[in-house]
């Protein structure tokens, strides 16, 4: 056997079962992981524990098909230190919580025994997907983030229609356009902030939305030069495709490249290996850390394997 073909990686994942083939980009990450001969485990994050300063896992080896019926067959389950494997990709959809942050103190244990973690735990704590844009205000449409509905209003006052969104989310839940002239804003804000308990962020809105929420898709700093506008459905105010927004391929612009070139090498910095941005107009708005999406849609699109490139550079890490 090869050196190539005796490498091992884990998915850290939610239920395997519940995947939408055509949409995951988790699933193509293993697929492409498969096709180089190397081993592919499936973890959940409550496989992981820690004992006596090392980090072990019951983790199943998996078999995958692309077959949107019938698409992996899992083995007997084993538990072994994480260190053992050669690299673990951290791919649990948000919220954000306190279970998750759990999770990264583990990966972070486990790194210090050599394991390569894609991306980064402590840069994935660090770089909160909403809030992180604020590292980058040349890029960024002007955002406030705070609990205080006070400020909100203020910050309202001046740009008359805003999104207002929780910085846990994924998927456009709890995302809200308000105007100055909304009579839900008091609503709308207890809502959002759990009357001032809950921080937030608030940015200007961007009419560019129409066109498109585009995702664009970073590989160790690198961007695929195509991105997927997700054009919002008829009386829908998200851009998300789980809010049943239309995905359109797009070139990227003279524009996104100079975001790219601006924010991929901080990502690379970071270990951030795999990241997508979103980018509405002219402006970043989300740099989205945890578990990116829109491999699939971009690779069946452009004939792209973008997993593909994330292996090289997983390879390249190694």
């Amino acid at each position: 056997m090869s050196k190539q073909s005796s490498r091992a990686l884990g998915f850290i994942m939610d239920p395997i079962e519940s995947i939408n083939t055509k949409k995951d980009s988790s699933f193509a990450m293993m697929l492409e992981a498969q096709r180089r001969g190397w081993e592919v485990f499936y973890i959940q994050p409550q496989d992981l524990y820690a004992d006596g300063g090392d980090v072990f896992a019951s983790m199943a080896p998996a078999t995958l098909k692309d077959d949107p019926h019938d698409w992996y067959t899992l083995g007997e389950s084993v538990v072994r230190p994480l260190h053992e494997l050669d690299a673990v990709l951290m791919r649990k959809d948000p919220p954000f919580d306190m279970e998750y942050i759990y999770s990264t103190y583990l990966l972070e244990l486990a790194e210090r025994r050599g394991l390569l973690v894609v991306n980064k735990p402590g840069s994935v704590r660090t770089a909160n997907e909403k809030l992180f844009t604020a590292w980058f205000p040349e890029f960024s449409p002007e955002t406030r983030v705070t609990r205080d509905m006070k400020r909100i209003r203020e910050f309202l006052a001046v740009h008359k229609h805003i999104v207002v969104k929780p910085l846990d989310g994924m998927g456009g839940s709890m995302v809200f356009q308000v105007h100055a002239d909304d009579p839900n804003i008091s609503v709308i804000l207890e809502t959002i902030t759990d009357y001032g308990k809950r921080t937030v962020m608030a940015q200007r809105f961007l009419p560019e939305f129409k066109q498109g929420d585009k995702r664009i898709l970073l590989v160790n700093g690198e961007p695929f030069p195509h991105g997927l506008a997700r054009v919002p459905a008829a009386g829908e105010s998200r851009g998300n495709l789980a809010a049943g927004a239309t995905g359109v391929g797009s070139d990227l612009t003279e524009r996104e490249f100079e975001i790219c070139a601006a924010i991929g090498p901080k990502l690379k910095k970071m270990g951030l290996m795999f990241v997508g941005l979103d980018v509405i107009g002219d402006y970043v708005t989300e740099i989205n850390v945890t578990s990116p999406t829109c491999i699939r849609e971009l690779d069946t699109l452009y004939g792209a394997n973008i997993a593909g490139l994330l292996m090289d550079a997983i390879e390249g890490a190694w």
